[in-house]
């Protein structure tokens, strides 16, 4: 455990131990049936839920932990270091409250934020579509006004907790250009919605990240998040503030999970009459997987500590996802040479870790689409506010509240 204090203090800490004894004990002996099975483990979120871990970011006032970004950080990395799809609800559950807490209104922030914060209700945000994928200004799913009412027709894909979201945060077009998008919250038992099949994928087992579909789903105009035509800020700023740093956690946990497991093996195997890790070129491999480590943890620590500050660091947060997703794949094949065959096996557990760690790289933007924005950067580019300094009153006050 040393090394984690420098962006930490001893309640930060305490929660670490807390989050890792309940995944150790209780998430642990479910992932081989969750491998197996390859379904949608709604129990054992729902169990997670309940430790109130969601509620990691909503404030004191509505039953929440109050804690911040680095809070959410470790529950998301200490989870996803023994199960990637239970680190993965987390952060997708997470996501979902982003958009509550920055442009719920009064009435929607004291209907669903004690549900979230207690553990009753899991969220999610719904924006990627089939034939745009990342391209948000290229979404088609439609809202309409009728009266009191908006009435929702689209489809909506890879949506983190899609088949166990009780609440869905969906972006959809309500007129033209970037003005033209607008968000609603849609509850999961709303006539005109429904889910798609499960469908598995190469990792991930266990977690749900499916399709949402609207036929005609009559939602009311209270339901609308912010005014109309603020949706693309929606999404962005959930992408920004929330997913790149949800990410990052998952990755930072797989990639514990990827040198604890390879550490262990390397260790208690002989090769030549000495244990595998005391082989040069083993030891070279290990180090470089440690190095990465070690990298990778500064700078998702680093990212969300100028987050809870409320200072500028939209650029810290892409590079701690960039840095994070490419370096646990990157440890991932290198943890791969040293099993050799065994490490194909899901015997060791690595093929596992190997498979979710790939599945992190697309979501909030793969690595071409940080080091894209990241160059803008550099050359001074970047177009508009950040979104860290927009937020930045919400975050300063959250700060003050976890000072407290």
């Amino acid at each position: 455990m040393e090394g984690y204090g420098y962006f930490t203090d001893a309640r930060l800490e305490e929660l670490r131990q807390e989050v890792r004894a309940f995944a150790e004990a209780e998430v642990a002996p479910q992932v081989a049936g969750m491998e197996a099975a390859r379904t949608v483990e709604e129990k054992l979120a729902r169990e997670i839920a309940r430790q109130g871990w969601i509620g990691v970011t909503v404030g004191r006032e509505f039953g929440g932990m109050g804690l911040g970004h680095r809070a959410k950080t470790i529950i998301v990395e200490e989870l996803s270091r023994v199960s990637g799809a239970m680190g993965a609800m987390a952060q997708a559950s997470q996501l979902g409250v982003a958009k509550i807490l920055h442009f719920g209104n009064a009435a929607q922030q004291r209907q669903w934020l004690p549900a979230i914060a207690a553990g009753d209700c899991l969220p999610t945000i719904a924006v990627t579509e089939p034939q745009s994928g990342g391209h948000v200004l290229g979404m088609e799913s439609t809202a309409r006004r009728e009266g009191d009412s908006y009435v929702l027709n689209g489809r909506k894909v890879f949506v983190g907790n899609s088949h166990v979201g009780d609440l869905h945060g969906v972006v959809v077009r309500t007129g033209e250009g970037s003005r033209g998008l607008s968000a609603f919250l849609v509850e999961a038992d709303r006539p005109g919605f429904s889910l798609a099949p499960h469908s598995p994928a190469m990792g991930l087992h266990g977690f749900s990240f499916g399709e949402l579909r609207f036929d005609e789903c009559r939602v009311p105009v209270a339901n609308r998040l912010g005014e109309e035509g603020q949706g693309l800020e929606v999404a962005y700023s959930s992408s920004v503030l929330y997913g790149r740093a949800n990410l990052t956690a998952v990755s930072l946990g797989l990639h514990q999970a990827i040198v604890e497991e390879t550490c262990a093996y390397a260790s208690g195997q002989t090769r030549y009459g000495k244990p595998l890790a005391e082989l040069p070129v083993v030891q070279q491999k290990v180090g470089q997987m440690q190095s990465r480590l070690m990298t990778a943890r500064t700078l998702a620590y680093h990212a969300v500590h100028l987050l809870d500050l409320g200072l500028p660091c939209d650029a810290e947060l892409m590079n701690a996802k960039v840095v994070n997703v490419e370096s646990a794949m990157d440890s991932a094949r290198t943890a791969m040479e040293v099993h050799a065959a065994i490490g194909l096996s899901a015997e060791r557990g690595l093929e596992r870790m190997y498979r979710d760690a790939a599945h992190i790289y697309a979501p909030a933007g793969t690595s071409d689409v940080q080091w894209h924005r990241l160059a803008q950067v550099a050359v001074g580019s970047a177009r508009g506010e950040q979104w860290s300094v927009r937020l930045a009153a919400a975050l300063r006050q959250t700060a003050a509240a976890v000072a407290v």
